[in-house]
């Protein structure tokens, strides 16, 4: 209520609305500002949310979200072994799509191909949406690519500066990876059970250890001021809303090739694919409504569906 009133929320209309006394009212104010919101009380007035404390609770949360069914169940932990692993037995439980779990740190975070992903407290956001959507499991993969738009969107939005994709998930800051995506799915032959979509933001990050500081940075140093972490996964959640929608309307790309390929850092860039079988260089021209990444190579125009790009300039070839 603190945050839908633009001024000041008598104590009456709050004994009012909850069904408590006056005194019960002062308490829980006092809780929250214990908590870190900063409030202003008036007498005659009732009290007044100035600030909000870069928390991510399940209350913070709830009280800034502006979405149908993103995040329409929100479990927040202090420290969590992975919130993938969570979100899936959250999906076997029963809970609905669009459950989200948040953690303020991993001590389990995974990233590719089985690589750890540091997740050290009070520096990032660790967050998994579970989706149970009715579609062709061969068509799930595109998911990834939805998410990264979400979050490249959301960053920008948030902290006015651009956040780009490198093909397929990365977002990049400046030539720098500052968010890693890990979609997850389980699935019969013709059925998807839930699919978990993880992600992991670099936030108030101020340095990284020394193997992965010339590629890896966080939204505090690209940006040079500090962000509401909370407001950061409204606006994911919010933008991921919009364009799920587009993308079930034809269960690929089609609807979004324009928006992702406009967000595309590897556009019109010298890139080299790192295939098992043979890898090639070649200029990355966009993405395939399937979500294949364009690449024209002097001979012939290849469409690559997996496998590690790296893209010169910004990671060189390696």
């Amino acid at each position: 209520m603190l945050r839908d009133t633009d001024g000041y929320v008598s104590g009456q209309e709050l004994c009012n609305k909850f069904g408590v006394s006056r005194t019960a009212i002062w308490k829980v104010i006092n809780q929250l500002k214990e908590a870190g919101y900063e409030i202003e009380a008036a007498q005659n007035k009732g009290y007044h949310l100035i600030a909000a404390p870069d928390v991510m609770t399940e209350a913070e949360l709830e009280s800034l979200k502006n979405t149908q069914w993103a995040g329409c169940e929100i479990y927040c932990f202090d420290s969590i072994d992975s919130t993938n692993t969570k979100a899936k037995e959250l999906a076997e439980a029963g809970h609905p799509s669009g459950t989200l779990v948040v953690a303020d740190q991993q001590t389990l975070g995974r990233g590719r191909r089985g690589r750890s992903w540091e997740s050290p407290a009070g520096t990032g956001i660790f967050m998994t949406l579970m989706l149970k959507p009715d579609i062709n499991p061969n068509n799930a993969s595109m998911l990834t690519l939805v998410a990264a738009m979400a979050t490249a969107r959301a960053i920008t939005e948030v902290t006015g500066e651009a956040a780009q994709i490198k093909w397929p998930n990365d977002i990049v800051m400046n030539g720098k990876k500052v968010v890693g995506i890990l979609t997850e799915m389980s699935a019969q032959f013709d059925y998807i059970n839930h699919i978990v979509v993880g992600i992991g933001i670099n936030v108030h990050n101020e340095e990284f250890p020394e193997e992965i500081a010339k590629t890896a940075s966080s939204l505090l140093l690209e940006c040079d001021h500090r962000i509401h972490r909370a407001s950061l996964i409204e606006a994911f959640l919010e933008e991921f809303e919009r364009l799920y929608a587009v993308y079930l309307e034809t269960e690929d790309m089609s609807g979004l090739q324009k928006e992702y390929d406009s967000l595309l850092v590897n556009r019109g860039r010298q890139v080299r694919v790192l295939d098992p079988k043979e890898p090639f260089e070649g200029k990355a021209m966009g993405i395939t409504k399937k979500g294949e990444l364009i690449v024209d190579t002097w001979e012939s125009r290849k469409l690559v569906s997996s496998g590690e790009v790296s893209v010169r300039g910004i990671y060189g070839y390696v």
